[in-house]
């Protein structure tokens, strides 16, 4: 783990540096003296640990993380207990009281260390795992080009697509959206978690579908029932799915 400390007192630099390097797991890439130095050494390394002091001149420890928008774990370093509280609502990982002795910071490291581990397994396991049994978020979105602009199509909008030679038309909650592209293009870009071919003309909304009736699969449109047709080549897949209960 890259890790850098923020403290304007040497003597707390240099016992923070003399305990990381007791961490075989913990490699220092930088001793900051100030916020500004700080700053640039996150834009330099890959950061995962910031040790950060509270009391700095120009800018406090607080005001240096609220600034972040994807800070790496911090473990707060300070001799003020009442910054305790404004610390954990950053989500910081731990808050240490100067001086620190090394068992206590020995635990802080030991939870950091965990955490990053946890990190990278989850991490690895999204790497490994196909894109198709990926779990995506309804409120993620393709762009699609329609009446020569880009259109932006949240995936919890969409009830169902329907191809039409080379047009495709889109169909929402309130309206559609016509796009020039074939469905095979437009079936690779949805995530397979939200999304299936049901027939050569259609693709539907796997959480929209209310029954399945014979080689028809039932959509709620504006109220009313849509019956959308099920090919026989993909009628073996869907029913796969709903065995497994991933409908």
């Amino acid at each position: 783990m890259n890790v850098i400390i923020v403290d304007d007192e040497p003597l707390a630099l240099d016992v923070l540096e003399t305990y990381i390097a007791r961490i075989p797991e913990l490699e220092l890439v930088a001793r900051c003296h100030n916020a500004l130095e700080a700053n640039e050494a996150i834009a330099a390394h890959d950061v995962d640990l910031m040790f950060l002091d509270i009391h700095m001149p120009q800018m406090s420890g607080i005001e240096f993380l609220k600034t972040l928008v994807r800070p790496p774990m911090v473990i707060i370093t300070t001799a003020f207990a009442n910054y305790a509280l404004e610390g954990f609502e950053l989500d910081v990982l731990d808050y240490l009281m100067k001086p620190i002795s090394m068992d206590r910071f020995l635990k802080a490291t030991n939870k950091a260390i965990e955490q990053d581990k946890l990190h990278r397994k989850s991490e690895m396991a999204a790497a490994l795992t196909p894109a198709s049994q990926q779990v995506t978020s309804p409120d993620e979105f393709i762009f699609v080009k329609a009446d020569k602009k880009l259109v932006r199509v949240r995936y919890g909008d969409i009830l169902y697509i329907e191809g039409l030679k080379d047009y495709v038309i889109i169909r929402l909650e309130a309206g559609r959206v016509i796009t020039l592209q074939t469905m095979k293009s437009l079936e690779d870009k949805l995530p397979a978690d939200l999304f299936r071919r049901v027939h050569r003309s259609f693709i539907v909304a796997l959480d929209r579908i209310n029954a399945v009736v014979g080689n028809m699969v039932e959509i709620q449109e504006k109220g009313e029932t849509k019956l959308i047709p099920v090919g026989k080549n993909y009628r073996e897949e869907l029913l796969e799915l709903i065995h497994k209960n991933k409908l």
